[in-house]
């Protein structure tokens, strides 16, 4: 049976107990291993992989990646997983379950820089990737193998060791016949994991899945199907395809391909990002207009950063407010010239912010750009209305260089002050 040492990677046409060549354990062994195609990249806990990796004295501690104690999880290491904590779990829970671990607030633009180095590394095996957040992309690699003289299941193991060893994070993979199975099959083994599924073995792997392995399929998806007698990927088969379709319309035949393992859907590359944006939730409902502001200054600021790595401009700038009673609002307005400066953003959504009547108290606030197109380098030079617009942008891209030189907290604006006791 054909095997691939994940650590020498050797291949071998008779799986061996351990690799000949390098004594190793970690053999991936599978009859259909050199003829699959599709793979799902997945960092493991991405933003803690990248903090561990920058400061190597967190590499035996729990960390989580999130906000304050009324924030939430954005994401966790393995260690603090243990401990059963998880991403999108509240702040107070997670360290009520483990209390020793370090908090770290997200640094979305350092994420970014990262991810981009990663998929640098995904463009030179094939154009065909397609994103699906920072730490996560379908690749399609059929047609590659006289490219790169290596079936495409050595090239996904070439580059998830490249990207441990030359990036400093580990990645998971999986390698299917469609992006479904590959998607599932890339969390089957984390972390450093690369699982397989085979086009001969997908209905007996599918067979007594669950209903929330499907994508698509939350909580509410999960609710109505139980209604309907539907707990297993096997209820569903044995349904039908008409009775699903009956009775869940278009998504019923959609649940009813995928728990029969298929998948149509290409590997779209470079779908469109439609919007950038950051938002916090306080430690405790603020109703201050200036701290409500500073808070929003800071907003603006990631935002931009974010716009800025990935050279991007928005036209039309979101104000986004939840109230105490958990109730959200937003408002936009399009702005005269896309923009991707934290200055710009702040004054369009100051403006909007100082037109509501509400008094607050407000738990979150957030600022983001959409209507987005690539930038081409300009900036606002001013004009009559608002003269000193090319200083003020000056003067930030001036703090940007700053930043990239000596750290991303070399200089910071002093109305960002009036967050740090909140």
């Amino acid at each position: 049976m054909p095997a691939l040492c994940r650590d020498c990677l050797a291949i071998f046409d008779d799986a061996p107990a351990r690799c000949p060549q390098c004594g190793r354990p970690r053999l991936l062994v599978h009859p259909e291993l050199f003829d699959l195609t599709i793979a799902h990249l997945d960092c493991d806990s991405f933003y803690a992989s990248v903090e561990k990796r920058d400061d190597p004295a967190l590499s035996t501690r729990p960390v989580i990646v999130g906000g304050g104690k009324r924030g939430v999880v954005s994401t966790c290491c393995y260690v603090a997983r243990i401990s059963g904590v998880r991403s999108a779990m509240p702040m107070f829970q997670a360290l009520k379950l483990c209390p020793d671990a370090v908090v770290i607030a997200p640094r979305m633009e350092h994420y970014a820089a990262v991810s981009l180095e990663i998929r640098a590394r995904m463009a030179a095996l094939t154009p065909l990737i397609e994103p699906l957040s920072l730490d996560e992309a379908f690749l399609d690699l059929r047609g590659t193998e006289r490219l790169h003289h290596a079936p495409p299941a050595l090239t996904m193991a070439r580059l998830a060791r490249a990207i441990e060893t030359e990036i400093g994070v580990t990645v998971s993979v999986g390698l299917s016949h469609n992006k479904f199975l590959a998607k599932i099959a890339s969390d089957l083994d984390k972390p450093r994991g690369f699982s397989v599924i085979g086009k001969a073995e997908t209905e007996a792997f599918l067979r007594d899945k669950p209903v929330s392995i499907l994508w698509g399929v939350g909580a509410a998806t999960r609710a109505a199907l139980g209604r309907a007698g539907l707990r297993t990927l096997a209820d569903i088969r044995r349904a039908g395809h008409a009775a699903m379709l009956a009775r869940f319309g278009g998504s019923g035949a959609r649940l009813f391909d995928l728990a029969n393992g298929i998948d149509t859907r290409r590997v779209t590359p470079d779908a469109p990002v439609k919007s950038v944006s950051n938002e916090t939730t306080f430690e405790s409902d603020i109703a201050d207009r200036a701290v409500l502001e500073a808070h929003l200054w800071v907003m603006c600021e990631k935002t931009a950063a974010r716009m800025k790595a990935k050279g991007l401009t928005g036209r039309t700038a979101t104000l986004k407010l939840r109230r105490a009673d958990f109730s959200a609002l937003s408002r936009q307005v399009r702005l005269e010239e896309p923009s991707q400066l934290a200055d710009t953003l702040f004054r369009a959504t100051q403006t909007l912010f100082a037109a509501l009547p509400e008094a607050g108290p407000f738990r979150l606030i957030g600022a983001g750009y959409s209507d987005l197109s690539a930038a081409d380098g300009r900036d606002p030079v001013g004009d009559l209305l608002d003269p000193q617009a090319g200083k003020r942008a000056g003067a930030e891209r001036a703090a940007d260089a700053i930043r990239a030189r000596f750290g991303p907290d070399a200089i910071g604006k002093g109305r960002a002050f009036g967050t740090r006791s909140e």
